[in-house]
């Protein structure tokens, strides 16, 4: 059993940037192995540059989550080049940005549900011989929006939710495994997805209050996936919103919609 996340095979999903990135370069020390993928090749070249800089030996496997063939092969050469997997995070996602309305694209909320959470799904159902066998750690990149309904952000708020529920039914079932499943819900963080959000991207008014970074994001996740914990909620108006939603759930909806400027 390893203790820390930087002391066995660590597999990211979207680590070309944003959150993935930053998790890749935490854990990038010497003596660690890092299996990075994502549909950006270029980028991931970046990333894994810089991780191999650090100390850590890496690989770099393109492909698309949301696609199986190409999950198993991410699967297959991280086998392949490191002999096992200690470690899943499930972090590739698409987000939206746009009145479910206004969606003028039929295969919008399709991608966002096979990219969020099917993607997910897939990487663990291929990871899990290996990681019962290290028992290991799955560490799942879900969203507040999984937790309440946000405006412009129906059919990624869904497929979020979609994602932790699976998570959550899934650490049930591996208890007493060895296994853990850590469920990480971020809020506004600088990672760039909203610019590829599907949708027009440009939802209504602005984002008020403070937006965490990539880099402290990560750092969040690292700290509760070492120590196994069950889940991480990223902000204090999401924890209140948790118990503010069984007495008062018109008030959750009010700061949902003034949290994206929606009026």
């Amino acid at each position: 059993m390893i203790d820390s996340l930087s002391d066995g095979v660590t597999l990211i999903t979207g680590a070309s940037r944003g959150i993935g990135r930053a998790l890749a370069l935490q854990l990038a020390v010497p003596g660690s192995r890092l299996s990075l993928t994502g549909r950006d090749s270029q980028a991931l070249e970046t990333v894994a540059a810089e991780c191999r800089a650090a100390g850590a030996e890496t690989l770099v496997t393109t492909g698309d989550v949301g696609i199986q063939a190409d999950v198993r092969l991410v699967v297959e050469k991280t086998v392949a080049r490191f002999d096992g997997i200690d470690v899943l995070v499930c972090n590739a996602g698409v987000s939206m940005v746009c009145p479910f309305g206004d969606l003028d694209d039929p295969e919008a909320i399709e991608r966002l549900i096979r990219v969020n959470y099917l993607g997910s799904v897939y990487f663990t159902q291929l990871t899990l011989p290996h990681l019962l066998r290290s028992k290991g750690r799955i560490v799942a990149v879900a969203s507040l929006t999984a937790l309440t309904g946000v405006p412009t952000r129906t059919g990624y708020a869904a497929s979020k939710a979609a994602m932790a529920i699976f998570f959550d039914s899934l650490r049930i079932e591996l208890a007493g495994r060895g296994v853990s499943v850590t469920v990480a819900y971020p809020g506004f963080v600088e990672t760039g997805i909203r610019e590829r959000a599907a949708g027009s991207g440009e939802g209504r008014g602005s984002r008020p209050g403070r937006i965490m970074s990539a880099d402290e994001c990560a750092q969040r996740i690292w700290n509760a996936a070492r120590h196994r914990r069950r889940e991480v909620v990223m902000t204090v108006r999401g924890k209140a919103g948790r118990w503010l939603r069984l007495i008062a759930p018109g008030l959750v909806d009010r700061i949902a919609a003034r949290a994206v400027g929606w009026s």
